[in-house]
């Protein structure tokens, strides 16, 4: 079993950043590949970013050149540095974790994200 515990959402003007927090605890095995997902209302969770224990990175084409992925192994936690944000990147964001690139095991609650225009 893994735990999640997401943090840093909140309402920002379209332009400014946040910096999304994502704590693991329990079994590291499954925290190999550790992602963010964000659901916006009304629509399908969908892929933005995903981080391997190596440090490999992948992200969305609406995340690429915006968003940064990056994790802290020692702490078990991942971040998501979201800079020139827009009014579309409003949705809850969630943290996801798994052994492999393959959807993620286990998710966290999420953390509510808002852009104002």
């Amino acid at each position: 079993q893994v735990q999640l515990v997401e943090s840093g959402g909140g309402l920002v003007q379209a332009g400014g950043s946040l910096r999304l927090s994502c704590a693991a605890s329990g079994n590291i095995f499954n925290t190999n590949v550790m992602s963010w997902y964000r659901q916006a209302s009304g629509k399908q969770r969908e892929f933005v970013a995903r981080i391997t224990r190596d440090g490999i990175t992948n992200y969305s084409d609406s995340a690429k050149g915006r968003f940064t992925i990056s994790r802290d192994n020692a702490k078990n936690t991942i971040y998501l540095q979201m800079n020139n944000l827009k009014p579309e990147d409003t949705a809850v964001y969630y943290c996801g974790s798994g052994f492999s690139v393959v959807a993620p095991s286990y998710w966290g609650r999420g953390t509510q994200v808002t852009v104002s225009s």
